[in-house]
């Protein structure tokens, strides 16, 4: 049985990860990249398909805590029994042109009997390697295991004798006071050598220097510089470093409502994050990754702007089909598990708008594209002038038929009023005039059908009297200003209708036909726009206060799921996901911004971040 989802952790390399519970079992690995073939899916089944645990031998009282090193990726759990207590130290080391996973057991306190037991099933679970023996010898003393399926294998070096059981492979030994007994779990093709050992203390070493090094770049500081900084982190686990790619969370089928069918593939790269990442990355002086971000969005975009897609893979791949996996149960029983995504083929009209204000908000924070990706995004939008008419699927990539979804016609008007600014602000041939003209109409098309005169709202469809929280995002993209009466009269409808338990939903699925039965979790990122939302209003109490109950829901490693069960106290969807932690950088960024600016006009200055910062409207401050 996996663990609740909120109590594994998060180590990765830049090119997968994994997920460790408090128990110290590693339930969830894909290897080579975080879209391949899981060899460790206990997450999604049991222990027969994939885990591999590393903790006090099963029979006497633990007690458990954990923790990240620092700002890094390091993972330190402590076991403490009556004999004794030992910290595991979890980590994959970056950017050494392999993949491993390490676990050294460190010897706290007196003696403490330890039992190893890894179960490796590659193809999610299905597949039963061919294990052999490798001999003990080298600089390191390391014997072990190789695990061959296919074009796959996974080696286990470690200097604990290891023996075969019952289809696992197992290792009993005892950890004294000052002892340290490492584990190292690496990747290769199988039709290639096998990487030599390396020392795992010096690989140690490497990885802390690596994640030092790479959060001093941040000059995050202030009220909520704790939580962001350690979305950040999670932020860059989720990046593919070969291209840049951030997947928007590295799990599949994690199900949105605990034993339900909203379960979906996560693994892939969406162009809706595009905006909101971009922007995080550069506010937070990460502009390397920002780069890389936004080189990764310009190829994925490259070709025919009628076969632009919603998302991609970490490397562009547009074909992403999607299929059920029988032989695995679904995480508590939550079936089916998909591996791909359908969604890849819908039509999605709010992309343009993110992908048009993250190229704008790219030039504004001085990553100028070239000429091509100009032209490109002028072919787009001429693409966008035939079809944001039409109907589409929308924002939450409904599986009941397209729509005219009010935020998908918001964002068609953002497409091309970021292009219109960058045209102007940085002198760029368009017809820009003719752009101004669909602006205009658009912005008048939203206007007339999107609100409800009777319910005094916005609406989720045009025509509709169903609120849906991407309205929230109306005065965040710039489409009317905070104080306008029908962005006040919405927000007050959406909490009214759509807030629960000091949450927001979605959208009511029990009144909206989305394809699929209701029932789900709150979906985080909601909730924090609304907080934006009373900062904008001025209600900064409630907003700090909203805020804070927010960033407190993180589990004890500082994670957040996709969404959250109020009844249940869980976290649901899957995990961690990228969009629920740029929500909180992004919030928290902006009340600190606005604690700036007051101690500024009372002659107090603070710090929060960059000296230029830039607004999701596109706007630098």
């Amino acid at each position: 049985m996996p663990a609740h989802i909120e109590d594994y952790a998060l180590v990765g390399d830049g090119h997968t990860a994994a997920l460790i519970s408090s128990e110290g079992s590693v339930d969830w690995l894909c290897w080579p990249r975080f879209d391949s073939g899981a060899c460790l899916a206990a997450l999604l089944g049991t222990e027969q398909h994939g885990a591999w645990r590393l903790a006090p031998t099963p029979g006497s009282p633990v007690t458990r805590s954990r923790r990240y090193r620092g700002e890094t990726l390091i993972l330190e759990t402590r076991h403490e029994t009556a004999d004794g207590a030992v910290t595991v130290i979890d980590f994959m080391p970056p950017g050494n042109g392999r993949s491993e996973l390490v676990r050294i057991v460190v010897g706290e306190r007196g003696r403490v009997p330890m039992r190893m037991s890894l179960t490796l099933r590659f193809d999610y679970g299905l597949s039963v390697p061919w294990v052999t023996r490798l001999a003990h010898g080298g600089e390191h003393r390391m014997g072990g295991i190789k695990a061959v399926v296919g074009p796959d294998t996974v080696v286990l070096r470690t200097p604990v004798e290891l023996r075969g059981e019952n289809m696992h492979t197992v290792a009993d030994f005892t950890v004294a006071e000052g002892e340290q007994i490492p584990f190292v779990l690496a990747y290769s093709a199988s039709h290639v050598r096998l990487p030599q050992a390396k020392n795992p203390l010096e690989l140690l070493g490497e990885t802390e220097r690596y994640w030092q090094d790479w959060i001093a770049q941040c000059g995050v500081q202030g009220r909520y510089a704790q939580p962001i900084r350690r979305s950040l982190i999670t932020l860059k686990a989720l990046a593919y470093k070969p291209t840049g790619g951030i997947v928007a969370a590295p799990t599949t089928s994690l199900p949105e409502r605990l034993g339900g069918s909203r379960n979906w593939d996560y693994r892939y790269c969406w162009l809706r994050d595009a905006t909101i990442t971009l922007l995080a990355l550069m506010r937070c002086g990460f502009y390397d990754e920002a780069r890389a971000w936004r080189v990764w969005l310009e190829r994925a975009l490259a070709g025919s702007p009628a076969q632009a897609q919603i998302m991609y893979g970490v490397a562009g791949e547009r074909r992403l089909p999607e299929m059920q996996i029988d032989w695995l149960p679904g995480y508590e029983g939550a079936s089916p598990v998909r591996i791909g995504n359908k969604a890849v083929g819908q039509l999605q009209l709010d992309v343009y708008g993110e992908v048009m204000n993250a190229l704008h908000l790219a030039r504004v924070g001085g990553l100028h594209a070239d000429e091509a990706v100009w032209a490109l995004q002028c072919v787009m939008l001429e693409h966008l002038e035939a079809i944001w008419i039409e109907p589409d699927e929308g924002l939450w990539e409904v599986r009941s038929g397209p729509r005219q979804f009010t935020f998908s016609k918001v964002m068609a008007w953002v497409a091309f009023d970021r292009a219109i600014r960058s045209a102007e602000k940085f002198e760029l041939s368009a017809p820009i005039d003719r752009w101004r003209t669909v602006r205009e109409r658009i912005h008048a098309d939203v206007c007339t059908k999107g609100w409800n005169d009777e319910r005094r709202t916005f609406t989720q469809v045009y025509g509709g009297d169903e609120l849906d929280a991407s309205l929230l995002l109306l005065p965040l993209v710039g489409f009317l200003p905070p104080d306008d009466p029908r962005i006040a009269s919405t927000m007050a409808a959406i909490e009214n209708d759509l807030m629960h338990d000091g949450f927001v939903s979605r959208y009511r699925t029990h009144k909206v036909d989305d394809g699929l039965p209701p029932g789900e979790g709150t979906f985080l990122a909601c909730s924090f726009w609304m907080v934006d939302n009373l900062a904008l209003q001025g209600r900064m109490d409630e907003a700090h206060a909203m805020y804070e109950r927010l960033a407190r829901l993180v589990n004890d490693v500082g994670l957040l799921s996709e969404e959250y069960d109020p009844q249940t106290q869980r976290f649901t969807g899957n995990f961690p996901q990228a969009f629920s932690h740029v929500a909180l950088v992004h919030t928290g960024l902006n009340l600190m911004r606005h604690e700036e600016s007051m101690a500024h006009a009372t002659g107090h200055p603070a710090g929060a971040g960059r000296d230029q910062d830039l607004t999701l409207d596109g706007e630098a401050l």
